[in-house]
């Protein structure tokens, strides 16, 4: 057979070719395509059907099956076709023998509304033997699991595959994420070249090929010198389009292809796909320098070990990946431990530098913030980190920026090729300009390419016009300014890292401004004790100087009652301004003292605040309601002070009431427990409940009820020092509840 001139092939569209719907088989075997069960009419045939079974394509459509391929031969396959087993992929359905005494293993498969029957010719009667695929795949399961390496296994799969199949050589080669093809494995004979380690581009394997890789498994070409036979009719009867041989094992190649085959002195070969997760990792590719034919049960037996070398590399993958994320993601805790011990967020940045070398694998680290650069490793110099960071911030590049060729996409990195070939840039802030980058320096690539990639072809018309690659011989190929690639895992934990940095420093923002609530608190109390000061204080204090003077002017009288009377307002104006001095400390020394949780009963403690009420109270009829409290985990003291100053201040709104009620309960909920303390008193207005719980504050004249306005100050301040809060409503005239929650988390001490 005559292979196809050079000047035939339009190389131009290598990667446009229809090699799904070629129009034509390899001449290996012969195909027909039926309707479906019952009828399994011939609808169309290959044109070298007669070669076969003497009877012609055009004679073969429209008739039954068995008049094409013989009664015992029909009466063998139908059956088989009938029991509703076909789908998209080839199905072995046995072994005939036609009239003429020639044996055809079958192949049907049902696609596009065609059943798809392939006869491939074989010399034995008997149907394929199947046993010789057990032994095969017990051997390799049982030597693969002595080895942990990738390389290992699929040397080990390249040598079985060889010894089924018998082809000089047989290679396992996987693709780069740029669909570059790199040989790591092989077995071969000693008259057959080696492509170990060797690299084959892209182009060799047009994106749709490898697609069509990923659908279907394998591929046999017994002999490139082949002349492809065409169905007849050219167009499948039931869709009209050209038929759809994607799964057929005759299915013709590309013409193209044959080309490259012969250039590289293979006329077999046979490839098998590596799927892991779904997406084509490489191939087994095997050649022979001259036909070589494969039957069905060889092709099997290397589809199945394929099958297995398959999840045996995404076992060992996910394993590798699994490890580093772990190793990466250590370092990633050990440096948040780190950066939340200092309230500094550059300082405590600056302390983790080599942690951050370890967690990118870098040479060499910066922080940049606005005009200020700190650095640690090889990194470029000061100025060239500056315009760098200007370049992200202009492009815009607002979340993790990754390349391992940054000089492509940043001209000026030419200059710091040495230490900034890849870069991976974090940014910190949306707003300024904050960075942390990470720098890889330049690792040097030698790619042995099995000729060279580059070589172009003649225009088309010139005498020397080249077919596919003719030269196969080894080019190496030094390539510069590359770092090693980033890792998926680096980059995905890397905006983890981010978000951890932007949570510290939310946390960092909700302290200040916590830090900034707390201060403008203070200075209103502040400003209320300068009020008291000035008001409150000054009151008693005038009281006692005005008297005094009174009792001096009445030195020379007789009037003891008088006298009495004068000292009587001089001791009780002394007695308010030190209760007035009192309280300012003990509520200075709730702001201070640390805070000692423990099991609180709280009926014992509101039981010890009545009995502690009882001078107080007097004579009066006061009518209390407790109702059975839960316990609570809080500071014991401070939480006596706090219960103690409601109900007195109860007790004191409630003067004028006879009886006086007042009730103490509580409601448990989820996460704390609320208590109330309810009065039938004089009330207040609601207009001003916000003025409550400030320090001085009273909604009362001090004429009407005695006190210093510190005491729900102090109850605030109590509560809110565990976590909890404190509010009250009222009907001004009709009595006030007063309430407060503990939370059932410990308080933080």
């Amino acid at each position: 057979m005559i292979p196809p001139a050079p000047e035939q092939l339009d190389l131009s569209a290598c990667d446009q070719e229809p090699i799904r719907t070629p129009g034509s088989i390899q001449p290996h075997g012969f195909m027909l395509t039926l309707s479906p069960a019952p009828a399994f009419e011939v609808l169309q045939a290959s044109a070298n059907l007669a070669q076969w079974t003497g009877v012609s394509a055009e004679q073969a459509a429209g008739q039954p099956l068995a008049r094409v391929v013989g009664e015992a031969a029909q009466a063998r396959l139908a059956p088989e076709l009938s029991r509703g087993a076909l789908g998209a992929r080839p199905l072995y359905l046995g072994t005939v023998s036609l009239e003429n005494g020639a044996h055809f293993d079958v192949l049907a498969h049902l696609w596009d509304g065609l059943v798809i029957a392939e006869f491939e010719g074989v010399d034995r009667p008997r149907p394929a033997d199947f046993r010789h695929l057990y032994p095969l795949i017990s051997d390799f399961l049982a030597k693969v699991s002595q080895h942990a390496s990738i390389p290992a296994m699929t040397e080990l799969a390249a040598r079985h595959v060889r010894s089924v199949t018998g082809f000089g050589r047989v290679m396992v080669y996987q693709f780069d994420p740029d669909g570059h093809g790199r040989v790591v494995a092989e077995a071969k004979a000693d008259d057959y070249d080696s492509y170990l380690g060797q690299s084959f581009p892209a182009s060799d394997i047009p994106a749709q090929a490898r697609e069509l890789y990923t659908l279907s498994p394998i591929r046999l070409i017994q002999d490139a010198n082949y002349q492809p036979a065409p169905l007849v009719p050219a167009r499948n009867p039931v869709t009209g389009a050209a038929n759809d041989l994607s799964f057929a094992a005759l299915r013709s190649v590309s013409p193209i292809h044959l080309q490259y085959m012969r250039n590289m002195g293979t006329l077999a070969s046979m490839s098998v796909s590596l799927i892991v997760k779904g997406q084509l990792w490489g191939l087994i590719s095997c050649h022979n320098a001259t036909p070589c034919p494969v039957p069905v049960e060889q092709r099997t037996a290397c589809e199945q070990l394929g099958q297995i070398l398959a999840l045996c590399i995404e076992s060992r993958e996910d394993a590798a990946e699994l490890q580093f994320r772990l190793d990466v993601r250590r370092v990633m805790v050990e440096l948040m431990g780190q950066l939340t011990k200092g309230s500094d967020f550059l300082e405590n940045m600056s302390r983790v530098f080599p942690e951050l070398l370890r967690f990118a694998r870098a040479g060499g680290v910066a922080i940049v913030a606005d005009e200020r650069v700190m650095t640690y490793g090889d990194t470029p110099d000061e100025e060239a980190i500056r315009a760098l960071s200007t370049w992200l911030a202009v492009q815009g590049h607002t979340e993790v920026f990754h390349t391992s060729h940054l000089a492509a996409s940043y001209p000026p990195a030419q200059d710091m090729i040495r230490n900034a070939s890849g870069l991976l840039a974090l940014p910190i802030s949306r707003i300024h300009k904050h960075y942390l980058l990470w720098f890889r320096p330049e690792l040097v690539q030698v790619i042995e390419w099995a000729g060279n990639p580059y070589e172009k072809m003649a225009p088309p018309g010139s005498p020397t016009q080249l077919s596919p690659r003719q030269s196969f011989a080894a080019w190496r190929e030094t390539i510069h300014g590359h770092s090693l690639p980033w890792h998926q895992a680096e980059i995905e934990l890397t905006v983890e890292f981010r978000s951890a940095l932007l949570g510290i420093a939310l946390e960092r923002a909700e302290q200040m401004a916590e830090l900034a609530e707390e201060l403008g608190r203070a200075n209103k109390e502040l400003e209320a004790f300068s009020y008291s000061v000035s008001h409150d204080l000054r009151a008693p204090l005038r009281h006692i100087v005005g008297f005094s003077d009174l009792l001096l002017e009445s030195a020379g009288a007789e009037d003891p009652s008088r006298r009495q009377r004068f000292l009587k307002n001089i001791k009780d104006s002394a007695r308010l301004a030190g209760k007035l001095v009192d309280d300012l400390l003990s509520f200075s020394q709730m702001g201070r003292a640390a805070l000692r949780p423990t099991t609180v009963d709280m009926n014992d403690l509101v039981s010890a605040c009545i009995d502690k009420l009882g001078l107080d109270i007097g004579s009066r009829n006061v009518d209390w309601h407790l109702e059975h409290l839960p316990e609570v985990y809080a500071d014991p003291s401070f939480l006596h002070l706090a219960v103690y100053n409601l109900l007195a201040n109860a007790v004191k709104f409630t003067g004028g009431r006879d009886p006086a009620v007042i009730r103490i309960w509580a409601d448990e909920g989820e996460h704390e427990t609320v208590f109330h303390v309810a009065d039938n008193g004089a009330g207040f207005n609601m207009d001003y409940v916000h003025k409550l719980f400030g320090v001085f504050q009273r909604l009362h004249r001090m004429e009407d009820f005695q006190g210093t306005g510190i005491g729900l100050a102090n109850v605030r301040r109590i509560v809110e020092r565990h976590n909890g809060r404190v509010w009250a409503e009222s009907v001004q005239g009709e009595g006030a509840t007063f309430s407060f929650s503990i939370p059932q988390q410990p308080p933080t001490p």
